[in-house]
């Protein structure tokens, strides 16, 4: 494994622990504009409906990989600014 490559391990997991308060954060302000006032059914929820429970399933892993591959991308871009090498 690559020098870089074990360096950036740390700064990975800590753009991977903001990239998920950022997702749920955006995700829950995004359910809200939809015209939900409650928080998003889970896959148990008795009392929701399937189109509901999918939509909401379908939206959240839509951010979560939106916001992750920004911040990775945005992450490893700022390494090679500063290092001169890719962290990949």
């Amino acid at each position: 494994m690559k020098t870089s490559k074990i360096a950036y391990k740390p700064v990975g997991l800590a753009l991977g622990v903001v990239s998920g308060m950022t997702a749920a954060a955006l995700f829950k302000q995004s359910w809200k504009m939809l015209g939900h006032d409650e928080d998003a059914p889970d896959a148990t929820d008795e009392e929701r409906s399937w189109h509901e429970v999918l939509l909401a399933a379908t939206l959240q892993g839509a951010i979560f990989a939106g916001v992750k591959a920004a911040v990775d991308r945005a992450g490893a871009t700022a390494v090679r600014r500063l290092t001169g090498t890719w962290p990949g």
